[in-house]
């Protein structure tokens, strides 16, 4: 059977990754067949949306998007809203998976191995924010609801299955955020109990965000509302080599998913070649793992592992390889 994958470039580097994720993707021998569509900023001036429906239908259609950046502006633009918080939305897309696995790469963390299961569609990114006092005070609602930490934490528990050490540990702020992350840790607590094979511990934000620096290989699975893990994700990121590394999933219940690497649309590093591939890469191995391609996944981490290990570095790694021959590296890896 064929497989369908929608490729969204985006803005910036976007535009550099994707195409190079897309070559390891068809230098596999897999039936794959690519579908393109559009979305981002830079769409959003050109045809004043920043998700046109017609990449909405592309996506339903496809079996699985992998999605470069998009670059939001950064004060409030009359008319647009950011596509990735708008697709988490519209496919319900709850969990957001961050692995974090060491790699070959001097000065960067060892044996670190873990994966942060962040709730991807409220907390403070659910969109409730509003002025008063003439406009000056901002107030933003954090929400978090019994339904969505339920669903995020049964997801965290049945990954941890599925890993050697089968330990979550779930991250809050209760001892002062009474009411949300009280919410929040109790429910994940109730859900524990029914996955007495995993192993349950639980710490507050603060402290996690320190012990990652100070021992990160002491986490397996991270269970976390939206905004910490947004935090700590990228944090995680930086123990193994940076955000250029980091893949990321975005999956919910229904078939719409998509995988995207984290780093942004870098717009200082745009169209010069040099962005770093290995993050679009990888999310596309979890795409290939998601799809049911969990032999192809392997193959594409493999060759990544193992062009880094013969010395092949981008500029953010220390390197001197562009865009395309650190891809050509992998490539030669297969």
């Amino acid at each position: 059977m064929t497989l369908t994958i929608c490729l969204i470039e985006g803005d910036g580097v976007g535009k550099e990754v994707i195409p190079s994720a897309a070559r390891v993707l068809s230098a596999l021998g897999l039936p794959i067949t690519f579908t393109y569509a559009d979305a981002g900023w830079e769409c959003f001036i050109k045809c004043g949306d920043a998700l046109p429906q017609a990449t909405l239908d592309a996506m339903r259609a496809a079996d699985a998007t992998l999605f470069g950046a998009t670059q939001s502006p950064l004060s409030k633009v009359e008319g647009y809203r950011s596509p990735v918080l708008t697709m988490r939305k519209l496919f319900d897309l709850y969990a957001n998976l961050r692995p974090t696995r060491s790699l070959p790469v001097e000065g960067t963390y060892q044996g670190v191995d873990l994966l942060i299961v962040r709730e991807n569609t409220e907390g403070l990114y659910s969109g409730r924010e509003r002025r008063e006092d003439d406009g000056q005070t901002a107030i933003t609602e954090r929400v978090i609801t019994a339904a969505a930490t339920e669903r995020i934490a049964r997801t965290a528990f049945q990954r941890a299955l599925r890993r050697p050490r089968r330990t979550v540990t779930v991250v809050h702020k209760a001892n002062v955020i009474k009411e949300g992350d009280g919410l929040f840790r109790e429910v994940c607590l109730r859900v524990a109990a029914e996955f007495p094979q995993v192993t349950v511990n639980e710490m507050l934000v603060d402290a996690c965000a320190m012990w990652l620096v100070r021992d990160p290989s002491r986490f397996d699975v991270i269970v976390t509302e939206n905004l910490f893990g947004d935090i700590l994700s990228d944090e995680a990121a930086g123990l193994v080599g940076g955000l250029g590394v980091a893949p990321s999933a975005n999956i919910g219940t229904g078939k719409v998913a998509y995988f995207e690497p984290v780093h942004g649309s870098a717009p200082d590093i745009a169209g010069q070649g040099i962005a770093n591939p290995i993050g679009a890469i990888l999310s596309a191995a979890m795409l290939l793992e998601h799809v049911g391609a969990a032999e192809a996944a392997r193959r594409v981490e493999r060759a990544v592992e193992l062009a880094l290990r013969d010395g092949v570095r981008t500029r953010d790694l220390g390197g001197t390889a562009s865009t395309a021959e650190m891809t050509d590296a992998i490539l030669r890896r297969l």
